[in-house]
């Protein structure tokens, strides 16, 4: 779904809260990553600095910290897990590929659910997060872009 522009995949899961979508995929791993609405709220990132692999982080935690024009803060988790692998490579070879490519090339962690069985406890699909995000898109005036700039290193 797209809505002022911001696209709220309906496949994803939501952490509506972190602003944190998730993809589990068919290994019992996940992929998470920052929202749309969340990289257009946070503007051009400029820095993030991920959590090593094999760190088991508790639901709630940071598994990153992001630091960008508007923002500094964490990247939590929606469910305890264990970091399989992050996007770091990608981030240093273009720090704005969550700001272009959200749910796709700007994914942030790969991680391993500790406790699978509950993982998707606190999390919405995409159809249940739908009206959610339309009604804070409306309150807080968003429109999603995606960053044209020409990829930039992070230093």
């Amino acid at each position: 779904m797209i809505y002022y522009g911001c696209d709220i995949p309906e496949e994803l899961y939501y952490h509506l809260e972190y602003d944190t979508w998730v993809r589990f995929e068919d290994d019992g791993q996940a992929t998470l990553g920052m929202t749309d609405v969340a990289q257009t709220a946070s503007g051009k990132l400029l820095q993030i600095r991920f959590k090593a692999v094999g760190s088991k982080i508790k639901a709630g935690r940071s598994g990153a910290t992001i630091e960008s024009a508007k923002w500094v803060g964490p990247f939590r988790l929606p469910f305890e897990a264990e970091v399989v692998a992050t996007n770091e490579a990608s981030f240093k070879k273009d720090l704005l590929i969550a700001n272009r490519d959200p749910y796709g090339q700007g994914w942030l962690l790969k991680v391993r659910p500790l406790q699978p069985d509950i993982a998707r406890q606190d999390l919405l699909s995409g159809p249940e997060a739908a009206p959610y995000f339309q009604q804070r898109i409306e309150e807080h005036n968003i429109r999603c872009f995606r960053c044209v700039d020409e990829p930039r290193p992070s230093e």
